[in-house]
């Protein structure tokens, strides 16, 4: 089981410190959010290692058993909360104590002598992993000290010193991790002053933040690191009255106002981390949200705090976050916005929402209606096992009837190879040199053109190939698990693959439903050499052969 403050659960937390004076916070939280935090004491209470003489004694094992630095150091969040809080009914109980004096007993054990702990799946010796730690942590000793509670505050202090230590002269791995780092020292800072924290503070921020002009930050991660670049700069611009590095946090909610999909799911197809193509919220900017829609009086944030409310202990601490912020606004939901450094553009009109990924992606279009979803469609080919189309190029065309219109293009060649025209001999570490002295002959080209109109009630997406007589051709439509699907025959080899051969295909989830055909199946063939393997759920293929051209009509 793992903890709030691990890695993962940390890119849906917004612990932070917003008014380091403030005094004990005046908030009643609601019943329901102390006992869904007494519930996970519970939890984790049940799934500590208390065994006297366990490898592991004090920590808290995933479900492959493996127990990390991250998730177990987030247990003195978790049990410190529910001492501090007078609300639990862990208030004062000695058993929290015992159960974080076991933590740190796992902590004093599993911490390298440079002060850093270790993810066991991928990172050892992890500056950053201290830092994500810490967040919770630190935000434990705030609040125990400005609720009196010496007791708790004494149990982790060494714990934030020593990683303290570690991350004041620690690497990092991914561009994040520069200001996750930064604003865990900041956290620190504050308890514990120390000049080599502000130090290596400022080497990093030296470096500038890395947001580009149409507000994404270096990884693009709108479900997941997005939320904690947020998190982090917000810390940073308020601990050390830099409140310049709440600019880049509100270019990034702005660009997320046209990432959204119907309910709020965001648009992770332009991510470059493990959140492509997954199902993500809003969550993770939850503190960024409340906190700029009270500090900037922005009605559309607080409609989106309202949705994505910060975490109860983020709330006990800021009083900014208590406040019941300015009167909602719209978030858009009608809209063609094109984002012209991802090269992405985005339609939305109310619950039907589309993306167009026009950067040579091979997943270049997705489309939903409410819960109904088509993740992405693909075009492809078994053109010398390269054609599994990337468009090369990709731009606006005119509007059609009013309605906006993309092209994307991509050519490729295919030759056979002459003998050289002067002989000579050709080991195996010289055949790729000698082939690009050879004469090329007998070529092949193939050239795609798939064109994107929006239409009335969806889009139109229309096919085209031209290349050798005969070549087998598909298009995949990829759904997104859990829905009815009904018009396409079943393959009768791949699994969750379908062939529409004639007619609609209608996938729907309870009321959501999409459309699109009309089908063709001239053959079977949906997988071969240089064709991408298809996303997890079910997919439904057209197939043809080139010369090929074909309109599918998309309704939702």
């Amino acid at each position: 089981m793992s903890s709030p403050i691990s890695r993962r659960a940390a890119l849906a937390s917004t612990a932070v410190v917003l008014t380091p004076q403030s005094a004990t916070p005046q908030w009643q939280p609601p019943a329901a959010l102390v006992k869904a935090h007494d519930d996970a004491i519970d939890a984790r209470l049940k799934a500590q290692i208390t065994t006297p003489g366990h490898r592991f004694f004090g920590g808290i094992a995933d479900a492959d058993g493996l127990v990390h630095g991250g998730s177990t150091g987030g247990m003195l969040h978790t049990f410190g909360l529910g001492y501090l809080l007078p609300q639990s009914r862990y208030h004062k109980n000695p058993l929290m104590l015992e159960r974080m004096k076991m933590v740190c007993q796992y902590l004093d054990a599993h911490t390298s002598p440079a002060g850093n702990i270790d993810l066991l799946i991928t990172n050892f010796n992890s500056p950053p992993d201290s830092a994500f730690m810490v967040w919770g942590v630190g935000q434990i000793a705030l609040l125990a000290r400005r609720y009196g509670i010496s007791e708790v505050e004494k149990l982790v202090e060494p714990v934030l010193r020593r990683a303290g230590r570690g991350m004041a002269t620690g690497g990092i791995h991914t561009p994040n991790h520069r200001w996750v780092l930064s604003s865990a020292l900041a956290q620190i800072h504050e308890l514990y002053p120390d000049p080599s924290y502000t130090r290596r503070i400022d080497a990093w921020l030296a470096e500038g933040i890395d947001i580009d002009s149409d507000g994404q930050y270096t990884e693009r991660s709108t479900g997941g690191y997005n939320g904690i670049t947020n998190r982090a700069l917000t810390i940073l611009a308020v601990k050390l009255n830099k409140p310049h590095l709440l600019e880049p946090v509100r270019r990034n909610l702005d660009a997320m106002l046209y990432l959204l999909h119907p309910g709020e799911e965001v648009v992770t197809d332009i991510s470059r981390r493990q959140d492509l193509y997954t199902a993500g919220t809003m969550v993770g900017y939850a503190l960024a949200l409340k906190y700029l829609a009270v500090h900037d009086s922005n009605g559309v944030y607080e409609t989106l705090a309202r949705r994505f409310p910060p975490s109860l202990s983020d709330t006990l601490e800021y009083p900014e976050l208590q406040q019941s912020g300015p009167a909602p606004k719209p978030v858009p939901t009608d809209y063609v916005k094109e984002l012209p450094f991802l090269n992405v553009a985005r339609v939305r009109r109310g619950n039907r929402s589309a993306t167009l990924m026009l950067d040579g992606r091979t997943r270049f279009f997705g489309i939903r209606n409410g819960k109904a979803v088509i993740e992405s469609v693909r075009f492809g080919s078994l053109f010398f096992g390269k054609a599994q189309f990337a468009p090369q190029r990709a731009w606006r065309a005119p509007d059609v009837n009013g309605r906006p219109q993309w092209i994307l293009e991509q050519s490729l060649d295919a030759p056979y190879y002459q003998p050289l025209d002067k002989p000579e001999f050709v080991g195996t570490e010289d055949w790729g040199d000698a082939r690009l002295r050879r004469k090329r002959t007998e070529m092949n080209y193939l050239t795609y053109r798939v064109t994107i109109t929006e239409t009335a009630r969806g889009f139109s997406l229309k096919f085209d190939a031209e290349g050798p007589r005969d070549l087998p051709v598909m298009i995949e439509f990829a759904l997104r698990p859990g829905g009815q699907l009904t018009g396409p025959t079943p393959h009768p080899r791949a699994k969750d693959c379908h062939l529409l051969k004639s007619g609609t295909a209608s996938y729907s989830v309870g009321p959501d439903t999409l459309r699109f055909g009309p089908g063709l199946a001239e053959h079977e063939a949906i997988s071969g050499r240089g064709i991408d393997a298809k996303l997890p759920g079910p997919a439904v293929f057209l197939t043809g052969f080139a010369p090929f051209s074909r309109t599918i009509e998309i309704e939702a």
